[in-house]
């Protein structure tokens, strides 16, 4: 998220924060990460809400992360934006 939101102009060091969650279920006698949710809070300047959405609509396209656990995993994500 943080390389999407630089390619757009919006700082993420020191900006940017996730707060991640996940459930763990016994699927047949076999306990599973079966579902992660990211909030990401960061600042935007002014002006810029539009490129942060877009930046968190498509960065799971190069997240190695989610790439990774995608199919295997229920990942969702949301975002808390605040504009200073």
């Amino acid at each position: 998220m943080g390389t999407a939101l630089e390619a757009r102009g919006i700082k993420s060091a020191e900006n940017l924060v996730a707060e991640v969650e996940g459930e763990i279920e016994d699927v047949d006698g076999v306990l599973k990460i079966t579902k992660i949710r990211l909030r990401y809070r960061f600042k935007i300047p002014p002006g810029t809400r539009e490129k942060a959405q877009r930046a968190l609509a498509v960065y799971a396209e190069k997240c190695p992360g989610y790439q990774t656990v995608k199919g295997c995993i229920e990942c969702s994500w949301s975002e808390d934006m605040e504009e200073v």
